[in-house]
């Protein structure tokens, strides 16, 4: 112990001498302990004496200093470390896309006082967002949406002055919109504020009054999918400026004030999904109007409005189930630029006519579910509009054939064309261009909240936003050949969703750099979409298998200045190293373990095993192949995955450390060692570990069916029926309980999800990827205090609040992925969770508890899946709230065998022997995609506690 801490004593002297004697660069001290903090950073990051020349890729300066870190989609992991905050000159801040990038935003994001935009869009960031936020003074963009952030919205956020963009979305943010009093500021201070993106929360209480007022310049107000209540403030309407206005999925209540017409900028208005009362809310002089929404909602029952004929702009109407009532005006077809109406579930009777000069943009009036008992319409517009008058009185007639009288869906397939270049085909993992060339494109989904359109066929539509990408690439001078636009769609929460794939330009597939440059340009900040759009949008990308990077040299200055330094300090470093060997040279076996531990000889420092054998590093370089790249099957936080074959054909799996992310000996050791105890059916087993020449690797058996998630998804050609869900269920459940019950010590696994759940040869389920798993000693025998980590969406809320790990945080965690199984969803989609989605939807008074629409269409509804309900309730009861309201893992198995005896099984039989013939497709040589979901890998935040000191 006294050896390491003088060890670390002295190479923080050293690592302080050269900083402080170096005249060039001090920032570079803190780019490296960066490059140690977080793993998977660019291969070109070396060790550069000089932090602005091109090796550190992402980073760029001014006058000598780092201003801007952008990494986007870098799939870096770890946690954002005190190092970052010591770049006291840095103006911009982008981390977005790396998923694995976890823990809070601690409170010294204060130190970056010139920070001008700071954006973690899409991490895996939880706690609370700290109130020193709001010291930044210079900051103009906040982004922190699409997080697991937690906890109220910093009042201290009304401080920033400068702010002009502000998104929160997607979070777990609670508690109600701050506003400014006596001792506290608040958001209504932001009078130069241009947006407030807020939605996707958890927010409560009323919408404040005293949030808006007429000196701000707000553009966008989006609060949309909250908790919030009470009535809309009639104050709302003091900011004139404001061009998109969401209020949808919320429960207010009450009447629209009638100042909401004074918004005459609005182009979208969307007040659907709450429990509004009152008279229809009068939009008079909104003339710029394009997109209306107040479906839902317990209006006064009137006839159509007056001013759905005077606003010229408008291309949507939505007025579902609003209490609408009496005969439709011809007048309203005529809207010049209306392409969809849908006012269907109403009480609309009488003779619908669109007979006189209809808008010519006009494709979709959806009227069914109302009492309309004539329909006349002229032979001209037949094939040009579609009708829905399903279930009128129009359409109860017997013998009624007419095709309005069923429903319509409208599927669009729009692609990019092809640029007139003949059919040709690519090699490998290749996709051909538009312009018919072979690449390997960067892909994404990008989301627009509130287009003015509802045209989703329009290919003019799409080729303005094709064109403006390609000039927004070309203006930045970045090497992108096309862009292709696929599959427009609206999803559930009406935002367009339009999946986009870029293609380098002269080579097969972008570099690091390029991806970088391709993420900066698609920021919000920097990409403003063609009208019609509306500029609410944010771009999701895929993983992307880059091509390695230049490695680059140092310029001449930096390896000059080093070169004097190191000679100025060579002298002085040398005798600190020597001391430091000198003095580590008697402790070294108690520091590695296995440092005089020669596996063949078995002499001492053996570490204690059950059933688990050493192999040397030349055995395994064998059995993979050198550790070929065909053998790669995954890869994860901790280093690669491979494929290798024992002498006796047993298939194994060999995950390999990857430099810098080996823990030490002792640590090791004790892994091994748990490891070792665990043999079970439904857990994954550990065939032994490899020690030798600084390597350390663990090898496990081969599972061929691949992951749980893989199966859900469609991608092992899997078909997943109710029944072998079902035993899956019990399987994995099984080894949670082998785990808590049996094994010696007790297990928390802390890390179970679908992609740490493997389906073997007959589709046996085993509980796989220990890397966050705890043991549970004689001392704390109830539960563990220790550092939250895991995997957002399935991670035990209860956990994350105290910080104290249980058995029953496992429970938390086998729930949602129980939930998965059903619905074959992700536990977080799109800013949605998957618990809340399935308590909001069931109703237990309709079959199959009225989750039809949640659940997967694979499982089967030709027949009632028995024990299906069940199965619901018990999931439910595994993700409440608090961990004394959950059942143990042993309660678990016990109903899903109960379950399976109401179905005719014998549960003792069927969830451990099953043949292949009891799903579609066979057994086959998985291939484990390059990606954090693979085998064995730690994915998601979930990194070797080694990783992270406790």
């Amino acid at each position: 112990m006294m050896c390491s801490k003088i060890g670390q004593i002295l190479l923080s002297v050293i690592c302080i001498t050269i900083s402080l004697i170096s005249a060039q660069d001090g920032d570079v001290v803190f780019l490296r302990a960066l490059k140690d903090d977080w793993k998977n950073t660019p291969p070109s990051w070396d060790h550069s004496s000089d932090s602005c020349d091109s090796s550190w890729e992402g980073i760029s300066c001014t006058n000598g200093r780092v201003t801007r870190i952008t990494l986007a989609n870098m799939q870096l992991s770890g946690e954002l470390s005190g190092h970052i905050w010591q770049f006291t000159e840095l103006q911009i801040l982008d981390l977005s896309y790396n998923k694995e990038l976890i823990g809070s935003l601690p409170p010294e994001v204060q130190n970056l006082r010139k920070l001008t935009e700071l954006t973690l869009v899409g991490c895996g960031f939880t706690g609370p967002i700290p109130d020193a936020i709001g010291n930044l003074e210079s900051l103009t963009s906040l982004s922190l949406n699409s997080n697991s952030f937690t906890g109220s919205i910093p009042a201290s956020i009304g401080k920033l002055k400068n702010l002009d963009w502000l998104d929160l979305t997607g979070n777990k943010l609670t508690g109600s919109i701050p506003v400014s009093n006596e001792s506290t500021p608040g958001l209504d201070m932001l009078s130069n504020a241009k947006h407030f993106h807020l939605g996707d929360n958890q927010l409560s209480g009323e919408i404040p009054p005293g949030l808006f007022n007429s000196t701000m310049t707000l553009i966008h107000l989006l609060l949309d999918n909250n908790k919030l209540r009470g009535t809309i403030p009639s104050t709302l309407g003091l900011v004139t400026s404001l061009q998109v206005v969401r209020l949808d999925r919320n429960s207010l209540s009450g009447n629209v004030p009638p100042s909401i017409n004074n918004l005459v900028n609005t182009s979208g208005m969307f007040l659907s999904n709450n429990q509004l009362t009152g008279p229809i809310p009068d939009l008079t002089g909104m003339n710029l109007l394009n997109y209306v929404d107040l479906s839902n909602n317990s209006f006064d029952p009137s006839p159509a409005p007056s001013w759905f004929s005077t606003l010229l702009a408008l291309t949507t109407i939505k007025m579902h189930n609003t209490n609408l009532r009496g005969e439709l005006p011809r007048d309203l077809f005529r809207i010049p630029q209306l392409q969809k109406v849908d006012l269907s579930s109403n009480m609309i009777n009488g003779s619908l006519d669109i007979t006189s000069n209809p808008s010519t943009q006009l494709q979709l009036v959806d009227l069914q579910h109302n009492q309309i008992e004539g329909f006349i319409q002229r032979d001209q517009y037949e094939d040009s509009i579609v009708i829905i008058l399903a279930d009128n009185l129009i359409c109860r007639e017997s013998g009624v054939t007419d095709r309005y009288c069923s429903s319509h869906t409208n599927i669009t397939t729009y692609s990019t064309p092809w640029n007139n270049c003949g059919p040709a085909s690519c090699v490998s993992n290749l996709v051909l261009s538009p312009n018919c060339q072979c690449a390997y494109p960067y892909k994404g989904s990008i989301y627009f909240k509130a287009p003015s359109f509802s045209s989703l066929e329009n290919s003019t539509i799409y080729l303005s936003l094709h064109n403006s990408l390609m000039a927004l690439f070309q203006d930045a001078g970045l090497s992108v050949d096309t862009v292709s636009l696929k599959n427009p769609r609206r999803n559930a929460d009406d935002y367009l969703v339009i999946d986009l794939e870029f293609f380098p330009s002269g080579v097969p597939r972008f570099n690091r750099t390029g991806i970088l440059a391709l993420g900066f340009a698609l920021s919000p900040l920097k990409f403003i979409p063609p009208e019609g759009f509306n500029y609410i949008y944010f771009f999701i990308p895929e993983s992307y298998e880059f091509l390695p990077g230049t490695k680059h040299k140092s310029s001449n200055t930096g390896i000059i200045v080093g070169s004097a330094v190191g000679c100025c300090v060579l002298v002085g470093i040398l005798v600190l190293v020597g001391t430091y060997c000198f003095l580590r040279k008697k402790p070294a076996q108690q520091a590695q373990p296995f440092a005089l531990w020669d596996p063949t000889s078995g002499s001492g420092g053996v570490p204690q095993l059950k059933g688990a054998r050493s192999f040397t590093f030349e055995e395994l370089q064998k059995y993979t192949n050198n550790f070929s790249e065909i053998n790669n099957i995954g890869r994860g936080g901790y280093g690669m995955v491979y494929k290798g074959s024992l002498p006796n054909g047993q298939l194994i799996a060999i995950k390999r450390a990857q430099d810098g992310s080996s823990q030490g000996g002792l640590e090791f050791k004790n892994e091994i060692e748990l490891l070792s105890r665990v043999h079970h059916k439904n857990v994954v087993g550990l065939i032994g570990f490899c020690f030798d020449k600084g390597e350390q690797m663990l090898v496990y058996e081969y599972i061929v069916n691949g992951t749980l998630k893989d199966s859900l998804s469609g991608r092992s050609g899997i078909r997943l029926d109710w029944i072998r869900r079902l035993k899956i269920s019990l399987g994995a459940a099984r080894g949670l309980q082998y785990l808590h019950d049996h094994a010696d010590p007790p297990i928390i696994h802390r890390d179970v999800k679908s992609t740490n759940i493997l389906l073997d040869e007959r589709l046996v389920a085993k509980v796989a990827d220990f890397g966050l798993s705890k043991p549970l000693s004689d001392a704390n025998r109830t539960h563990v205090t220790t550092q939250v980590k895991g995997t957002m969406g399935y991670m035990d809320p209860e956990y994350y609040m105290t910080q104290q790990l249980t058995e029953k945080s496992d429970t938390y965690s086998f729930g949602v992925v129980m939930l998965e199984i059903i619905t074959a969803r992700k536990p977080i989609e799109k800013g949605r969770y998957i618990v809340r989605e399935v308590k909001e939807a069931m109703n237990k008074n309709k079959e199959l508890y009225d989750l039809k629409e949640v659940l997967d269409p694979a499982i089967g509804f030709s027949s009632q899946p028995n024990g299906l309900e069940r199965f619901v309730d018990l999931a439910l009861r595994c993700v409440e709230d608090t961990g004394n309201q959950r059942p143990t893992m042993s309660e678990v198995v016990k109903e899903l065998e109960s379950i399976m005896e109401l179905i005719g099984l014998n549960p003792r039989i069927e969830s451990s022997s099953s043949t292949s013939a009891s799903y579609e497709g066979t057994s086959k040589d998985y291939n484990y995609p390059d990606s954090s979901d693979s085998l064995l890998s730690y994915s998601e935040g979930s990194l070797p506690s080694k990783l992270y000191p406790e």
